[in-house]
Parts: C-alpha cells; structure tokens; sequence
C-alpha cells in the first residue's frame, strides 16, 4: 500500500467535512463560517476521545496562512483611499461605537473576575462587526439600495482598519503585560511610521513595476507576482516586530491602488477561500463542549452585551454624526455581531497565551449566536424606530431634527482647511521618507562608505555629501514645497486663514532644521558637519536648487500618478453608493431592453408625479446627460442615477421590474461615475440671493440639478424653479463635481455630502 503523508490524510479530512457542512449550510441559507466551525468541532480532538486529525501542528501553520491571506484580500477590497471617501459620518459612527464596545468589552471581562488581559481582548473581540455576514445579510434581504447601507460599509471600512491596529497594539500590550502610556505611544508612533513608509514606497515602486511589465503578466504570473509581494510584506512587517497579518493588508491596500486590482482579487479568491476554510476548520477544532457548558452563562451575558451593547453605541454615534434618527438605528441594528476578525484577535490572544483558553471558544458561541440573530435584528431596526418615534416627545423629536440640520451644515469644509490638510499630509510623509533615509544611512551606508575609505576626513565628506544628497528633495519639500497651489492667492485673501497657514509654514521649516541638525549630530562633529552642510547648501542653491525641486516633483507626479491609476485607467471617479440630503439619496438603475415604457419620455412616464423621485443623470453608452430635460426619451441599456427616498426608489424599481414581466429583470446595479450630490452654503453676500432657481442658471453652470434647500429648519426636496434663494439657504445640487466647485467663494461653500 502507498503511503500517504499525514497532512495530506488530514486535509482530506478537513475539506471533506468542510465541504459536506457549507451544503448543509447553504441548504440552511446560514453563512459557510458556520459550516466550517461546526466541520472543525466534529473532527476536533475534544468530541472524540481522539482527534480525528492527527498533525495538529501542520493545520495551525496552515491556519496562519489563512490568516495572511484573509488580511491580503481584504486590504485588495479596502484600499486607504476609502478612508477619504467614507465621509465624516461612518468616521465618527465608527470611532464612537468601537471605543464603547471595547470599553463595554472590558468592564464585562472584568464584572465575570476574568484577568485584565483577558478582558482586553474581549474588548477587541466585541468591537469589530463581521463584514461577510452583514453582505451576505444585506443582499438577502434586499436592502441594497436603503440608505443606511451606505453608512454600515462606511462604518465596516473604519472597523476593519482599527481591527488591524487593534492586532498590533494588542500584541503590544500583551507582550509588556502592563499598559505604559509611553510605551504605547511608541508602539503607536512606530506602527504610524511603519505604515506610512511602507503605503509610499509601495504605492511608488509596485504600480510601476507591474505597469512596465503588463505584457509578461498572465493569470498565472499575476497571481505568482501578488502572492509574492504579499508574503515579502509579510516578511517585513515581522522583522519590524508587528504581526505579519499587518503586513499582508498593507500589500493588498497598496495592490488596491492599481488597475490589476481586480484581477488579482478574482484570482486570489479560490485561494483564499482554500485557506481560510482551513482556518475555520482550526478554529471550530478549538472549540471545547465542556468549556461551553461551564461558561453558558457568561456567553449569555456576553450577546446580550454585545447586541444591546453595539445596537445602542452605533446608533448614539450616528445621530451624534447627524444622522436622522430612522437610519441610525438600522445602522445600529445592522452592526450587532462579530465574526472573522474577531476570531483572528482571539487566535492572536491564544498564540501569544496571554489569554485563557475559555475566551476562544467562548468567542466562537458569540459570533454563532449573534450571525443567527442578524437578519432578524436588521429587521426589528423599523418596528423599533417607529415604535420609539411614537414615544418621543414632539420636542426631543424636532431637537434631533434640528440638531441633524445643524451638524450637515457645521460638516462646511473650506478651501483654506483643505489646504491646511494637504500640507499637514505632506509633511508627515516627507518626515517618514527623511526619516526612513537617516536610518539606511546609519544601518548600511555609514559602515561601507567607511570600510571603504575609511573614518578620515574623504570617508567622512563622502558621506555626509552622499545623503544630504538622498535626503535633499525631501527636506526642500519639507520646508518649502507645495506653496505653489492656484488657490493659495484665495486661501489667504480669507483672514481667518492666516494664523493656522503661518503656523504650519513655521513648523514645516522648523521641522527641517531639527531633522538637518539630527543629521549633523549623526553623522560628524557639529562644527565640521555645519560647515560642510552649509557650504553645500550654498553650492545647490546657486547651481543646482532647481534640479533638487524637479527631482522632488518627479518623484511626487510618480506617486500621485501610481495612486490614481486605477481611477485613471476607468476614466471615472468612484462615488460613493448614496449620498443625498436628508432621507433622499441616490441610487442606480439601468433600463431593461424588454421594458414597456421603452421610448417615453420622462414627463410621460411621470416619475416625479407617481414616484417622487427625480432621474438626475442618464448614461447612454459613454454619453452622460446631466439633470435631463422632462422630454428626454428612455432607451434600453440606459443607466439612470435616480434621487429619492428609500420608500420611494423602492416603488421605482418595483415599476421598472413590472414593465418587463415575462423575464426576472436586473434593474438596478452598482454605478460610478462623476457626477456627485454637494451642498452648498449662500451667505449673504452672495450674487445668487434674490434670484429663482431658474434665473440663477444653476443648471447650465453645473450641468446640474437643484434637488432640495434647506430653509429655517423646513426643507423642500424637488424645489419648484420659481423659488428664491435667500441668505443662509442649504442648497444641495447634483451635477458635475468640477463645474459645482467653481463656485466656490467665501459666501458659497460646496461640501460634497457624506
């Protein structure tokens, strides 16, 4: 008989039983994580007298790999540019509802006598939602198009990025066993510099190399090529002392950037689906039934403070956000369980056995329990929103009413406050670069420029000449670059700008002088590294100043060009999903070619009247028709960027599927494009005051729309054209984001809406 290794006896085993429970499971209609926890339970060494697997140890490091490339495919979703995108409403829904539960976390760890580190993690596991099951919970229920979904992804993307975090600092804390603020605050630094370094020489140096070599790039190469990066990543982000599934999100938030993207995630998902079937498997094996019984109550409290627990803190963090009260509590409702990353930070806590060996499975059983209770809690959020709005009082009803219109028209960014960011932006990454350059020098530059000419006066010119030149661009750009912007003559023609503006510029420059003194203190006596700084300071400024800014500019145009590649190579701006005034919003929708009202017009078809909704944009092929004239026909294969409510772009599709009724039709799809919903604040002074919508030219000035004003707390959505504008209105116009930007002044701010 042949033999057979025993990994490969216990993988057959694995994905055998794996496979048999996520039919069982899809049968069920539950999420496959559950199939594959109860495959591991039933093969795991604690229901039998022994394990059905026989190289446990094997299992785990394929275990780990699961890990690594659950982390790769999710920062391939993620992308840090999101974090740009994903409004100041998920960003503070998120902040909120994760401290209260890691802090809700650890008071329960602490209320049940567990040890501080085990209730430290609890914290961590109770703090991160399950991205897969709120997806797949979603697109069963069919809220794809509702508007608090926007707002949960929203909120997912701040998750997923503090769950990483949460890995290193976790890790950190454990290790020391105590919580040192100075310490923790290195910790935190160093993650900050690791990241920073790692995402600009990522995004400098991987799009172009897989743009100068797309002709070799096959399937096969591809996904060879990304898995390499990967693990490389990994690599590095373990000898920097953080856990290698950091550096595995880095790679993939970095390949998230290119036009490869999506090839690369299509490639790597039965790859990852491989891996992490066997992480959960591994997972299901931890998981003890005497444990369990022994522990029933504290899984108990633990839902229920975990349900209750998330429901209410991201409810309280989306109404502080100023949302309205209806979709903050379906944003509540939505977030209440834990799943994958909460299994990766008790792995994390077993693995490093900080931890007890109860908090596993008992993690398992919560996540079990509340992935059931998820359908059914994002339903009961409307029964409980409407039941809660019948006995608030008219007053606390009409406070949060007004508080919502106050905080959207606080949300006003200004020019000068943007530029204020890009500088700040700026400079934290040019300090990482200079930084990062000191440290090459000190680890290999110094000792070969001196074991080849030695420590004298050639080896010690030699060097500091050699990366003053390496770090020159960077601290040019430090202290002066970036002052060249069109808007800045604008930016400080506003008085209120001055102060913040000046600071910056002083700091920036001060910055320079602390890192050019750093560098003399490093690498030469003061008195000869002044000296020699200075003369060839002198030098470059006569001959060669404008050779360091160019080369600074290359570099910058190089990285700002990787960045935006994809969005480049589509020719199209991702917008996101919903963004809308009030309770409208918008969503996509494209004409089937067997509808019925096929060439009618929009003023015959009457959607306004019937549906309340307003189409605002129709793409016909590469031709796009901003706020489209009532007499515009519809054709087959139109895309329509429809505003409205929840309720009312519901009727809306409802009529568009009913108008091809002998084929289940797919009305609606995910759209991006450059158009966006932007608000815009009218002050006094503004030219438009005393002009009706029609005389303002709003709509030929931004290929736009005016699709509501707010007015002393009264808002009139779908405004008729007659209506004035007056002083302090909250207009909200969709249409060309370039074209709505231009008017901007300081008496019309536009703020893109969130």
């Amino acid at each position: 008989m042949t033999h057979i290794p025993a990994l490969i006896h216990d993988l057959a085993i694995i994905l055998a039983s794996a496979g048999l429970a996520t039919v069982l499971c899809k049968w069920l209609k539950q999420p496959v994580v559950l199939g594959y926890i109860l495959a591991g339970f039933l093969i795991g060494p604690h229901l039998w007298s022994g394990s059905v697997v026989s190289e446990l140890p094997s299992i785990q490091t394929w275990a780990e790999i699961g890990v690594i490339f659950l982390l790769f495919g999710l920062g391939l979703e993620f992308s840090f540019k999101k974090l740009t995108k994903v409004g100041t409403s998920a960003l503070i829904t998120g902040i909120i509802e994760v401290s209260c539960m890691m802090t809700l976390g650890y008071f329960t760890g602490q209320l049940l006598g567990w040890k501080h580190s085990d209730s430290l993690f609890l914290g961590g596991i109770l703090a991160i939602s399950s991205t897969t099951i709120i997806i797949r919970a979603v697109e069963e229920l069919g809220l794809k198009n509702k508007k608090f979904v926007s707002l949960v992804f929203g909120v997912l993307i701040i998750e997923d990025l503090v769950a990483v975090l949460l890995l290193v600092i976790l890790t950190t804390v454990s290790v020391g066993q105590q919580f040192e603020g100075a310490a923790l605050l290195g910790a935190t630094a160093k993650l900050g510099f690791f990241l920073v370094l790692c995402f600009s020489l990522g995004i400098f140096a991987v799009p172009t190399f897989l743009r100068k070599t797309k002709a070799f790039l096959n399937d096969e190469t591809l996904l060879v090529v990304a898995l390499g990066l990967c693990l490389t990543t990994v690599l590095a982000s373990a000898a920097a002392g953080f856990s290698p599934a950091l550096g595995a999100f880095l790679m993939g938030s970095i390949l998230a950037e290119t036009p490869q993207a999506e090839d690369i995630e299509k490639l790597l998902k039965p790859v990852k689906n491989l891996f992490a079937a066997i992480f959960f498997v591994s997972v299901g094996m931890l998981i003890d039934p005497n444990i369990l019984a022994n522990h029933a109550l504290a899984i108990i409290i633990i839902s229920t403070v975990l349900v209750f627990g998330k429901s209410i803190s991201a409810t309280i963090g989306s109404l502080i956000s100023g949302q309205a009260l209806k979709p903050s509590m379906q944003v509540g409702f939505t977030l209440a369980q834990i799943g994958e990353f909460s299994f990766i930070i008790a792995s994390l806590g077993a693995s490093l056995k900080v931890t007890s060996s109860f908090l596993y499975p008992i993690a398992v059983a919560v996540s079990a329990i509340t992935t059931l209770l998820t359908p059914y809690s994002i339903r009961f959020s409307e029964p409980a929103y409407e039941f809660l709005d019948r006995k608030l009082p008219t007053r606390w009803r009409q406070a949060l009413l007004n508080y919502s219109s106050a905080a959207r028209s606080a949300s006003s960014t200004s020019e000068w406050r943007k530029l204020l960011s890009q500088k700040i932006l700026r400079s934290a990454i040019n300090s990482v670069i200079i930084i990062a350059l000191f440290a090459l020098g000190d680890r290999f530059i110094q000792p070969f420029i001196y074991s080849q000419l030695g420590t004298g006066l050639l080896g010690r010119v030699t060097l500091i000449v050699g990366m003053l030149t390496l770090a020159l661009p960077f601290l040019w750009a430090l202290a002066f670059g970036g002052n060249k912007e069109n808007s800045i003559r604008e930016v400080f023609a506003q008085v209120r700008s001055l102060s913040p503006l000046i600071v910056v510029e002083a700091l920036r420059i001060t910055l320079s002088l602390v890192f050019l003194s750093a560098f003399i203190l490093k690498f030469g006596s003061f008195k000869f590294g002044i000296s020699l700084i200075v003369a060839t300071l002198m030098i470059v400024g006569i001959f060669f100043w404008g050779r360091v800014e160019t080369t600074y500019h290359w570099f910058e145009s190089r990285f700002l060009k990787n960045l935006n590649e994809r969005e480049i190579a589509s020719k199209k701006v991702p917008v996101q999903p919903a963004l809308a005034p009030w309770d409208a919003h918008i969503s996509r929708f494209k004409i089937p070619a067997e509808a019925n009202f096929i060439g009618n017009t929009i003023l015959e078809i009457a959607v306004r009247e019937k549906f309340g909704v307003t189409i605002a944009i129709i793409e016909r092929g590469r031709n796009r028709i901003m706020a489209p004239p009532p007499g515009t026909p519809l054709y087959p294969g139109d895309r329509l960027g429809v505003i409205g409510t929840d309720d009312q772009l519901q009727n809306f599709k409802r009529f568009i599927d009913e108008s091809c009724p002998e084929e289940e039709p797919d009305s609606t799809e995910e759209s991006s494009d450059e158009a966006s919903l932007i608000h815009v604040i009218f002050g006094e002074n503004s030219p438009l005051i005393g002009q009706t919508i029609r005389e303002s030219e709003l709509r030929e000035k931004t290929s736009g729309l005016v699709v509501g004003i707010e007015r002393d707390g009264k808002r009139h959505l779908n405004p008729n054209s007659e209506m004035v504008f007056q002083a302090g209105d909250l207009v909200w116009i969709v249409g060309d984001k370039a074209k709505i930007s231009q008017l901007t002044s300081p008496q019309i701010r536009p703020i893109e809406a969130t």
